[in-house]
């Protein structure tokens, strides 16, 4: 069974009344599955003589699809780490004024931390993306229907990293950041939309 030791384990803990892992998590580890099919598509590709022609392409492709699974893979603990700082700093004592901004100090700081990692999950998470658009143009086309899953996953990654990212900046008190960080995240959205649209339309063209 594939669904056994540490991925079970995971879902289950999703599934738990445990606070973390949670969506940026799920997150990351979306994007990385999508990352993972890209790797895939290239190394179904690798030494193919029909395929001799972008052979260097290829060999690069999966070179960064499995440095960004690598990242984002971290990115998923990353995720459950900052989470755990941030309930920290909530529980911190506020009973004298001197408690509450020392409480107040730690909680934003904790809050721009756990809005930098689901941010750059997103970032990955276009990167996957724009990996699935060379997957599906230059890759086996046997496993294209493997490139346009990938950016589905993508898509999807970026979009709950966005979730994650906005419930966070709404508890932050600095307002530049927060127009800084919103605008950017909305950037990427829309970037990660149109690699979708566009490698999901190749994916059905060479599907007949």
């Amino acid at each position: 069974m594939y669904l056994e030791g540490k991925m079970a384990g995971f879902i289950d803990e999703l599934a738990s009344s445990s606070p973390e892992p949670g969506g940026g998590a799920a997150s990351a580890a979306a994007a990385a599955l999508g990352a993972a099919l890209v790797s895939m598509v290239a190394n179904l590709t690798v030494g193919k003589e029909k395929y001799a022609d972008v052979q260097d392409r290829i060999a690069g492709l999966l070179e960064a699809s499995e440095k960004t699974r690598g990242e984002l893979q971290d990115l998923v603990q990353k995720d459950t780490e900052v989470y755990g700082v941030l309930a920290a700093a909530f529980k911190m004592p506020r009973g004298t004024d001197e408690e509450k901004a020392k409480r107040n100090e730690a909680v934003q700081s904790a809050l721009r931390e756990a809005t930098a990692v689901p941010f750059a999950i997103a970032e990955k998470c276009l990167e996957v993306a724009k990996l699935s658009e060379v997957a599906a143009e230059i890759g086996n086309v046997n496993a294209v229907s493997d490139a346009g899953v990938a950016a589905l996953l993508a898509e999807s990654g970026a979009q709950c990293a966005a979730l994650n990212v906005k419930i966070n900046l709404n508890s932050i008190d600095d307002k530049d950041i927060v127009q800084e960080k919103w605008e950017a995240i909305k950037d990427i959205l829309s970037r990660a939309q149109k690699l979708r649209e566009k490698v999901v339309k190749v994916t059905y063209e060479k599907l007949g």
